[in-house]
């Protein structure tokens, strides 16, 4: 085998796809050892891909979807499916056109559910502007998926002349979240009945293209994330590692919804490592950044919030605590809520 030294698990576990550390680790350890070519970047959500089109620059992504339960409250594997593949472009500067669905379906799913979900998922291209042109079906024997899988590939268009990406950020850039962290993760863990709770609480899951054709119209932008697996604090990680800089994040500035921070509190999760599935994590310059926030706050995002800056010094993420003080986020580790996107 040729597995190289610094991978050190022998096998893979649930962790290994959490967006932190481990699942880092098993990406360019292994899949980037092997497969790695000039055009194969793992610290993007989309790739540009270099053909002359006229146009533009076109963008291609891929991702994977698997949710426990499949219908949660505000979405379902379907609406998340277009959601998550649109929103990658969208983070990178592309306007979304393209669509190709796999699909691998468990024997013994019922109809009606696969119905609905494909509802859901037509209402979202519609909304996003997008059209499913191939795909593929396949079914697995019983018990061995989780009633729906599916995997998605997007492509879109870019101008040629727009540069934002990790590379770009430089320390006294400030960060700005578009809304309130961890709701699709707290909305899925209620919506599964395991602790007796209950909530009105909906997912976040939505298209963040109209926050993004805002902020790429505002000069000084530097990056763009959605915080899908890991939240909030799994970006910051992946800035302050690219960049060796530190993210600095303040915890008073940071929108968190009662309900999630009640949840959390009661069952020992930390919102900001919660996923969310219709927010945005931006690197401006500062004069970009207040005036992105004013474009957000006019265009309905009452939550938008400048949360942090970028400071010289070590790789690390300090939250500046309610009370004043300093402490470290840890990169995440074990998977604190499996399935979820």
């Amino acid at each position: 085998m040729n597995i190289p030294r610094h991978f050190t698990d022998s096998h893979i576990a649930l962790a290994h796809g959490n967006g932190g550390r481990l699942m880092r680790e098993l990406i360019e350890s292994l899949f980037a050892h092997h497969l790695k070519n000039e055009l194969l970047d793992t610290r993007v959500d989309a790739a540009r891909l270099p053909l002359d089109m006229g146009l533009g620059e076109m963008m291609v992504t891929t991702d994977g979807f698997t949710v426990d339960p499949l219908e949660f409250p505000g979405g379902n594997i379907g609406s998340l499916a277009v959601h998550g593949t649109v929103n990658d472009l969208a983070v990178s500067g592309a306007t979304p056109l393209y669509l190709t669905l796999s699909a691998f379906i468990e024997e013994g799913l019922e109809v009606a559910l696969l119905d609905r979900v494909l509802e859901s998922m037509a209402e979202a291209c519609r909304d996003s502007h997008v059209r499913v042109v191939a795909g593929d079906t396949k079914v697995l024997r019983r018990g061995q998926g989780g009633g729906i899988y599916f995997a998605m590939t997007g492509i879109g268009m870019r101008s040629s002349t727009l540069r934002i990406g990790i590379d770009q950020i430089r320390p006294g850039d400030m960060i700005l979240l578009s809304g309130s962290a961890g709701d699709h993760g707290t909305a899925v863990l209620l919506a599964r009945e395991q602790f007796g709770l209950s909530g009105e609480l909906k997912s976040d899951s939505a298209s963040v293209l109209p926050i993004t054709q805002a902020l790429i119209e505002i000069p000084g932008l530097r990056f763009m994330r959605d915080p899908t697996r890991g939240g909030l604090a799994t970006v910051a990680h992946e800035i302050a590692d690219a960049t060796g800089t530190t993210v600095h994040l303040k915890e008073t500035s940071i929108p968190i919804l009662d309900p999630v921070r009640a949840v959390c509190d009661m069952l020992g999760y930390d919102p900001l490592y919660l996923a969310s599935e219709g927010r945005v994590v931006a690197v401006l310059d500062p004069a970009g950044a207040e005036l992105a926030l004013d474009r957000l706050h006019g265009l309905g995002y009452a939550d938008a919030a400048i949360i942090g800056t970028i400071k010289s010094g070590r790789s690390q993420v300090v939250l500046e605590t309610e009370l004043g003080g300093e402490r470290i986020l840890a990169e995440l580790e074990d998977d604190p809520l499996p399935r979820i996107c």
